[in-house]
């Protein structure tokens, strides 16, 4: 499994508990940042972006991070950024993909653009007679795509084929502790940006009577072969 963010920290904002949560399980976990977050207020450079990225990866427990060369703040959906991207996912071959799935009015234009790239690029990584465009990696079909919101937007967009929440009461430390480690972008000035994250876990996984949760759209529509097991199976 592979989630794509536009800046390091956007995904552990957005869905660091859940990715905790599959490494425990057993499960390969891997975090693309399209970008290096660079430059950015409260961070002298960007090896020490980047070293926070790192340690909130050895936070969640995933197993590959990579932080691709595209430009903060001058983020665009490009053909270059799709096939930079399908590249990777070629090349690591994931069976599911997570990123945004809307705009976030008010914050980055770079996370609207992250949607299109991974939406590109989930496409493009299966494509056939097109090798050389991908450094002659093969093509890889990706079985599930689905959509993440950061923490702090509302969890409404529209066409959306409906969603699903995880269950992160066992992994909201590690997440909290992930974000905390960006502290470049979290002085003690901004704490209240991390209660609020941890907040909208907490109610979210309260409607389905879990002290946390993540919550995610699907790009498609949920099918199941057994009905009353997707309904009344044990929650995980």
């Amino acid at each position: 499994m592979i989630a794509v963010g536009a800046h390091p920290d956007d995904v552990e904002i957005a869905c660091g508990g859940t990715l905790a949560k599959l490494v425990k399980q057993g499960h390969r976990v891997g975090i693309v940042d399209l970008t290096d977050g660079e430059p950015t207020p409260g961070s002298p450079s960007p090896a020490v972006r980047i070293a926070e990225a790192e340690e909130a990866a050895k936070c969640l427990g995933v197993h590959k991070r990579l932080i691709l060369d595209l430009p903060n703040r001058k983020l665009f959906d490009n053909y270059e950024s799709r096939v930079k991207l399908a590249t990777v996912f070629r090349r690591y071959r994931p069976k599911v993909v997570i990123g945004f799935g809307d705009k976030t009015p008010m914050a980055s234009p770079d996370h609207w653009q992250a949607m299109q790239i991974t939406d590109a690029a989930v496409f493009y990584s299966r494509l056939t007679k097109w090798d050389d465009q991908f450094e002659e990696t093969a093509p890889h079909t990706i079985s599930a795509h689905v959509y993440f919101r950061l923490a702090l937007e509302p969890h409404q967009v529209g066409g959306s084929h409906g969603g699903f929440t995880v269950n992160i009461g066992s992994t909201l430390t590690q997440k909290m502790d992930a974000i905390r480690c960006y502290k470049s972008q979290f002085p003690p000035n901004k704490q209240h940006v991390l209660e609020r994250v941890e907040s909208v876990a907490k109610s979210q996984g309260m409607s389905c009577n879990y002290k946390a949760g993540e919550s995610f759209l699907m790009t498609r529509p949920l099918g199941t072969r057994d009905m009353m097991q997707t309904l009344l199976g044990t929650p995980g």
